[in-house]
């Protein structure tokens, strides 16, 4: 597809310029993930009443379950797309994903898990969809990941928190 060339070749185009830049890359990609999830947990075990305290893992559990662990892997079971460095043929910055590209797994857990807590507080939620993206871009800056693989996670995240937000009793 064009557009995903396009925007794949601009964004992965800036890797291997700099060293400070691909280390930050690299970072963003494999690292911040785990401070995300870190600062997720944090927010769950600040809040003092347990029932919401349940809720709130509820709810980012969940979410992530069904977008990543249940409809990523469905959809990945019936479309195979290539990843960008086997399409194209050149070493990732990172160590390279053997499995498929679409929708991107990275994407679709830490964009759930950010579109949760947006439900919860607007405000780190906003923090949270930033690092998501942050995240998403990088993917596609050390090579590992198309545009639309980020664009089909969001999508992914999206819809899958809207469904457990109906499904998930509130608490009273």
């Amino acid at each position: 597809m064009l557009f995903d060339t396009t925007i794949f070749n601009f964004i992965f185009g800036l890797a291997r310029k700099s060293k400070l830049l691909d280390s930050l890359g690299i970072f963003l990609a494999k690292y911040l993930p785990y401070i995300l999830v870190i600062l997720a947990i944090v927010l769950i075990l600040k809040e003092k009443n347990w029932k919401n305290q349940v809720y709130i893992f509820s709810l980012m559990a969940l979410s992530v379950i069904l977008s990543r662990g249940i409809i990523t892997e469905i959809i990945k079971f019936f479309w195979h797309r290539e990843r960008p460095f086997v399409a194209m043929n050149f070493q990732p910055l990172a160590t390279p994903w053997t499995n498929w590209s679409f929708p991107s797994a990275h994407a679709v857990a830490f964009f759930a898990l950010a579109f949760a807590i947006f439900l919860i507080s607007k405000h780190l939620g906003v923090w949270f969809i930033v690092g998501a993206c942050l995240i998403g871009l990088a993917r596609i800056f050390i090579g590992v990941h198309w545009p639309t693989d980020i664009l089909g996670g969001i999508l992914v995240a999206f819809i899958s928190v809207l469904i457990v937000k109906k499904l998930l009793p509130g608490v009273s």
